[in-house]
């Protein structure tokens, strides 16, 4: 029960700081959706020009529904913006188109970082499904059926569910990160945004960043309580 409400204290400061990064991306991203860009360039424009300089002509830009729901899809070949990105010529959505383009170089250059993370992804879903019900069947199991270890079985695969849908979150803040670094060097190098606008699309992208490192931070905590049960199994064997 101490583990517990230990666990409880160490988690909730890491769940508050994921809330405040959540609704700082969404007040940056207000703040300089309202700031018009010199160039004049949409989000459409943006995601369209930057990979035309680049020689990237299978991609298409598509609109999609939502806020802030902006992502590239490698296997459809698509860069997909939200409607506050689409077509909005701000240095918010401006910021965001590139991010995405900076997804679609980091596929073209063979980014390792990149690489591994889309080799991740099909485990990492599974993982944050399974992992919480099969921890919870496995000690059920070596609770109330001691003779056969497939309660401790059950709990170590989703430990290790877990373990890689952890790693893919750790993977992801290279991925975003360099991404972002792309995108403004690719704006400036494109005369997208001047000198003086790069500092607000930069706190855009920032902010946009701390909900990575908060997503990241929350999944570790949980994959240590798991290692923590684990070894408590371990300990009574």
């Amino acid at each position: 029960m101490f583990d517990y409400l230990l666990f409880l204290l160490i988690l909730v400061p890491f769940l508050a700081f994921s809330a405040w990064a959540s609704a700082r991306v969404n007040t940056t991203y207000s703040k300089y959706d309202r700031v018009q860009t010199h160039s004049c360039m949409t989000g459409y424009d943006t995601a369209t020009r930057l990979m035309r300089e680049r020689g990237v002509t299978d991609i298409s830009v598509n609109r999609v529904e939502g806020r802030l729901t902006d992502h590239f899809h490698p296997a459809h070949k698509t860069v997909n913006l939200s409607m506050s990105t689409y077509g909005s010529a701000s240095v918010a959505a401006v910021a965001v188109a590139a991010h995405e383009v900076g997804h679609v170089m980091q596929s073209r250059t063979g980014y390792v970082p990149y690489k591994i993370r889309n080799v991740l992804v099909p485990v990492a879903n599974i993982g944050s499904r399974l992992a919480l019900p099969l921890v919870i069947i496995g000690l059920l199991l070596d609770i109330f059926w001691v003779t056969v270890p497939f309660g401790e079985w059950a709990v170590y695969a989703g430990i290790a569910l877990y373990g890689l849908s952890t790693l893919f979150m750790l993977v992801t803040l290279p991925v975003e990160f360099n991404a972002s670094r792309r995108a403004k060097q690719m704006l400036i190098e494109d005369g997208i945004l001047t000198d003086e606008e790069l500092p607000a699309a930069n706190k855009v992208l920032s902010a946009a960043a701390l909900t990575y490192v908060a997503s990241m931070l929350v999944s570790l905590i949980y994959f240590l309580r798991f290692a923590l049960v684990f070894s408590s199994m371990v300990n009574r064997k």
